[in-house]
């Protein structure tokens, strides 16, 4: 009988209808165990979010400050034959709970030498907080044998607007008599995410092991080449801002909230000026970037591939 772990925490329910049909194949086999640990946060976060709430958590998203959360259900000294790791992406980076379990006693003997399969649903910019997920898990002694990024159907641009407005008012739209689209991961696709569950219930059952070479030709990530330098750039700013935010107190702190105020401001002109603008220079060097490009894209898309 193998084993399957499969580590998840979700806000809004979308990552946990992405779990449930990813697993579907892997808790449908006999010959299979699939056990759910969903973290819980001590204090949970609201959704939807109240404004101030949602910008005042990215200091402690972008530097890893991880909340307090309950015991796991696992013990740490469970044998798995993989590790699915479901994570949501906020500011670039892990959510906070998924931070804080990778933080936790019980992740360090569960991971040790384990393969783990890391499963994203977000927005669409998910490249910097897979780089922080990288540097966990080789902390750990963990092998990283596959990556599925699920992003919002709305596209790059009007997802900027759609998924905000889902976030701060619970409703995914579309909005404003459908000039902004439906925010979230298209549901044909979190349909479709059981092809992964299959291809892992086929290695397991008839190798018995995983590896990394497993999703390969089952578009399990796409890379947009126009948002590796927006995402290189908007991380070093949010750890800019993030880093005097935190001089001022700890999450919740009244003296951050004027800086808020006018981070909000700065943040969306540049959402609205600069990513724009990154992106269609990016759009125009390309042909003298090609190579380099080519070398991001299988960078970012390991060990998956495009």
């Amino acid at each position: 009988m193998k084993k399957v772990l499969v580590v998840h925490y979700s806000q809004s329910g979308q990552l946990d209808s992405v779990v449930k049909e990813f697993t579907r194949p892997l808790v449908e086999s006999d010959d299979i165990s699939v056990t759910f640990e969903n973290i819980r946060p001590v204090e949970d976060f609201p959704f939807p979010w109240p404004f101030f709430t949602f910008l005042d958590t990215f200091p402690e998203c972008v530097y890893q400050d991880a909340p307090p959360i309950h015991e796991p259900q696992v013990s740490g000294d469970e044998d798995f034959d993989l590790v699915v790791l479901a994570y949501q992406v906020w500011f670039l980076s892990p959510a906070l709970p998924m931070t804080a379990f990778l933080q936790h006693p019980t992740a360090a003997r569960l991971l040790d030498g384990k393969p783990v399969v890391t499963l994203i649903a977000c927005r669409n910019m998910w490249l910097m907080a897979q780089e922080d997920m990288k540097a966990h898990l080789e902390a750990l002694n963990a092998r990283l044998v596959g990556n599925v990024a699920m992003v919002d159907e709305a596209g790059s641009v009007l997802s900027f607007f759609a998924t905000p407005l889902w976030v701060l008012t619970g409703h995914k739209g579309p909005f404003w008599g459908g000039l902004i689209p439906r925010a979230g991961v298209a549901e044909k696709e979190i349909v479709a995410s059981e092809r992964f569950g299959r291809r892992i219930r086929d290695r397991l059952r008839f190798r018995g092991e995983v590896a990394a070479d497993m999703f390969r030709g089952l578009s399990a990530v796409r890379i947009n080449a126009g948002l590796i330098s927006s995402e290189k750039t908007a991380k070093r700013a949010f750890r800019l801002w993030g880093k005097l935010l935190r001089s001022l107190g700890p999450r919740g702190a009244w003296q951050r909230k004027p800086v808020l105020a006018f981070y909000s401001v700065f943040l969306i002109a540049m959402i609205l000026t600069v990513v724009p603008a990154g992106m269609i220079i990016k759009r125009l060097l390309a042909p003298l970037t090609r190579k380099r490009i080519a070398q991001q894209k299988a960078y970012y898309s390991a060990p998956s591939g495009e």
